[in-house]
C-alpha cells in the first residue's frame, strides 16, 4: 500500500526564496527515486508543504536515506523558523476509489 508523506517547512520570510529553490532543486533529484510516485511543493502564506507518496515503505525509507534528502536539509539550515513538520500516513479509501486516494 502507498504510503503519503506530508512535510511542513515554515521558512523564515528572508530566506523564502532560497527554500523554495532548496525544494526544486531536491524535487528534480527525487523524481527520478524508484518507488517515488509523488513529490511536490505547494505554497502557503507562511508555509511550504511538500506532499509525497511513495509505493512502500521501502521506497519510503530508501528516500530518507538518499543524497536529495540529505543535501536539501543541509540547505535548510538555519533558514527555517522552526524543524520541518513530517507526518507519515497511510491513505483511508472512502467513497469513489479514483477520487478517495492520492
Amino acid at each position: 500500500m502507498s504510503v503519503v508523506v506530508i512535510a511542513t517547512a515554515f521558512p523564515l520570510a528572508e530566506y523564502r526564496a532560497e527554500v523554495v529553490a532548496a525544494f526544486e532543486a531536491a524535487i528534480v533529484r527525487v523524481h527520478d527515486e524508484p518507488g517515488v510516485e509523488l513529490y511536490a511543493l505547494h505554497e502557503g502564506p507562511d508555509r511550504l508543504v511538500m506532499i509525497e507518496k511513495y509505493e512502500s515503505d521501502e521506497a519510503r525509507a530508501r528516500h530518507g536515506k538518499g543524497a536529495a534528502l540529505a543535501e536539501l536539509l543541509d540547505a535548510l539550515k538555519g533558514k527555517l523558523g522552526s524543524s520541518l513538520n513530517v507526518q507519515v500516513l497511510t491513505p483511508h479509501p472512502a467513497g469513489k476509489p479514483e477520487k478517495g486516494t492520492l
